[in-house]
């Protein structure tokens, strides 16, 4: 189990792979994500320990130079946020469906750990920049207080950075919505 997640997001697709070489013969840190992303972006997510994360990701701020757009550390990561990244979760059940947009992907991230330690929630997918013009979105389950609950949490931190995109909460998703989402 890792307990910090760290992030680098570059203008520059060349040095964020330059960077991310770097940053894994720094510290032993595993990756989560190392893409492309839109609009011609780089992103670098790698987890582990929170020193081993901190070193690794120090290393690559500086590797970035004047390519570098965010990064960010967050130690204590909620354990669902991995899956939500890999789009590797099943919902234990359907109900309320939670959706926030922002438009950095570090301030997606940083919001969609406050929903989960927030509330009883179960985190779906957190789609970062792929397709969508840089933006990224966070969805999730569980009742309806608790999806409002977890919406009223990552707002508080993505409104903090100024990038809030939107959110809604929907109590009670058609079946065919659920179908497209999975």
């Amino acid at each position: 189990m890792y307990s910090a997640i760290g992030m680098i997001e570059l203008t520059s697709i060349a040095r964020g792979i330059n960077a991310t070489d770097l940053m894994l013969k720094t510290a032993y840190v595993e990756v989560v994500s190392a893409t492309p992303v839109c609009p011609g972006k780089y992103i670098a997510i790698i987890k582990g320990d929170v020193a081993a994360v901190e070193s690794s990701i120090s290393v690559g701020v500086e590797m970035a130079g004047e390519y570098l757009v965010d990064s960010f550390i967050l130690a204590n990561v909620h354990q669902g946020i991995f899956p939500a990244i890999t789009a590797t979760t099943m919902p234990d059940g359907i109900g309320a469906l939670g959706i926030m947009e922002c438009f950095s992907l570090a301030s997606m991230i940083i919001s969609a750990d406050a929903v989960l330690k927030a509330a009883d929630v179960q985190a779906l997918e957190l789609r970062l920049g792929s397709g969508l013009g840089g933006k990224a979105y966070f969805t999730f389950t569980g009742d309806v207080g608790a999806v409002e609950a977890g919406i009223e949490a990552g707002i508080s931190i993505a409104r903090e950075r100024g990038l809030l995109v939107d959110t809604e909460v929907i109590p009670s998703p058609s079946d065919k919505l659920w179908a497209s989402l999975f």
